[in-house]
């Protein structure tokens, strides 16, 4: 019933992780395990297709004009909120 899931690290990756760090090495051998690790990592990305690309870039437009639309509502409601409780700010600083 055991399944492989891609973003498991692998068995030979955690050994070799767990061999390196109980052997003390220098920090030019740290760096070139951690930079091995990263180009492991990096195998793993699946770059996304044109048409995906299109989709998520419409999502996210999508969702920043209604943030932009439910903040600017926000705004206005609260604008009027004071201005309906402490009076209009242009009514008092004008010069008689």
């Amino acid at each position: 019933m055991s399944q492989t899931v891609a973003d498991e690290p692998g068995e030979d990756l955690v050994a070799q992780a767990r061999q390196d760090s109980a052997s003390r090495k220098g920090p030019f051998a740290r760096l070139s395990l951690f930079l091995r690790q990263v180009i492991g990592e990096l195998k793993k990305v699946v770059t996304p297709t044109r048409r995906e690309l299109i989709n998520y870039t419409i999502v996210v437009l999508v969702f920043v004009a209604i943030m932009m639309a439910l903040v600017g509502g926000l705004d206005w409601v609260f604008g009027w909120i004071v201005v309906f409780i402490f009076g209009d700010p242009a009514a008092s600083t004008a010069i008689g």
